[in-house]
């Protein structure tokens, strides 16, 4: 299965913000957003960085309540891993595992189409592994 199946599934939605918001701004859109990570983008809306649950925790970890008035850009991921719509769930799965990443943000070309995280892709692999099972077994009870 490929990565726009799942963007197509899940919905091209990709939550941003700008590097300039604090981190009490994006832990207040990680909460009302309901998701794990937004990605930062830059006045022309080029993807500058990923700022994640982890970040904030690490940040809040580091300098206490302070960091909450800190700039996102002072703790967002800056190196961004991407994936591409053609890609496979599994490569990406690897990719996320070899680079310690959670979220991936998906490109085509170089305009931002959708956002995968870890748990879309390990749904999507475990659907589609029932769905094999399914058949299988329907194959077997037909014999």
């Amino acid at each position: 299965m490929l990565i726009a199946h799942v963007i197509r599934d899940k919905g091209a939605v990709v939550h941003t913000l700008a590097a300039s918001a604090t981190l009490e701004d994006a832990a207040r859109d990680l909460n009302e957003k309901r998701v794990g990570a937004l990605v930062v983008i830059d006045a022309e809306g080029a993807i500058i960085g990923v700022f994640s649950e982890r970040d904030l925790v690490r940040e809040v970890a580091r300098r206490g309540a302070r960091a909450l008035n800190d700039d996102v850009a002072s703790a967002m991921s800056r190196e961004v891993v991407t994936a591409h719509p053609a890609e496979t769930i599994d490569d990406c799965l690897g990719r996320m595992t070899d680079r310690r990443v959670r979220h991936l943000p998906v490109l085509e070309e170089v305009q931002l189409i959708g956002i995968v995280s870890i748990g879309d892709l390990v749904k999507h692999r475990i659907a589609a592994a029932e769905a094999e099972s399914a058949a299988m077994q329907a194959y077997i009870a037909a014999q």
